[in-house]
């Protein structure tokens, strides 16, 4: 009987230690996983002021004054002169 509460022991301390390890092995990979966690949301928010940069950039790429500064610029745009402008009369009759 001895011999055999002494097994049963063995294994309930043994099983014990096993438990304890794995709790610290989980403990440990949860903390690896969060420092990744933290990074990535790091990452992202750098990312979103990024884009709202960029969002902003854009805009003031696109608007009116500027897209007509560089027609005229890089294009050699202009507004029409009264000279250059026909006006065609689409009467009903098409004459």
């Amino acid at each position: 009987m001895m011999r055999r509460d002494f097994w049963f022991l063995l294994l309930l301390v043994g099983g014990i230690v096993a438990t304890g390890i794995g709790v610290v092995y989980t403990k440990y990979l949860s903390r690896i996983e969060f420092v990744e966690l933290q990074a990535l949301r790091a990452e992202r928010q750098g990312l979103e002021v990024r884009w709202g940069q960029l969002r902003i950039e854009e805009a003031a790429l696109t608007t009116h004054p500027r897209v007509e500064a560089k027609a005229r610029e890089l294009l050699g745009m202009r507004l029409p002169q009264s000279q250059d402008v026909r006006v065609i009369d689409g009467g009903r009759d098409g004459h």
